[in-house]
């Protein structure tokens, strides 16, 4: 009885070369899982975009309080609203650090990902396996 990792064997009792159960199931998952990464990384990008662009206009609004907190002849105390602007700023920055490093995770993983899947495929198109491999 044959498993699922096991080889083909013809009538004579020879090989066949070809992909194993296992080979195939893994390449089938990482072209499943493919998409599912190219979108997450999409989607990480796009909120870092404009993460940039909220720690832009936060600059600017503190910037702007401060300028008005000087120019004003009555005394308003913007201190604090300028304190939890820059304190916004900097969880903003402190998220975006945390998600550049897992976007350049996910690349690496896609490429070791591809790069695993080239390397099956140029196997499995050569007829040539690993030691140890259920297929010789």
């Amino acid at each position: 009885m044959a498993g699922a990792g096991s080889a083909a064997v013809s009538g004579a009792g020879t090989p066949v070369a070809g992909p194993t159960g296992r080979d195939l199931f893994a390449e089938g998952l990482l072209e499943f899982l493919r998409p599912a990464v190219q979108q997450l990384d999409s989607h990480v990008h796009a909120v870092r975009e404009s993460q940039v662009e909220l720690r832009e206009q936060i600059d600017n609004l503190a910037t702007e309080l401060c300028r008005i907190n000087e120019d004003q002849k009555v005394a308003l105390d913007l201190d604090p609203y300028v304190k939890k602007l820059l304190n916004a700023r900097r969880r903003v920055v402190l998220v975006n650090n945390i998600l550049q490093n897992a976007q350049e995770r996910l690349r690496r993983l896609n490429h070791s990902v591809a790069k695993e899947t080239a390397r099956r495929r140029a196997m499995l198109d050569s007829g040539i396996y690993p030691p140890g491999s259920p297929s010789k």
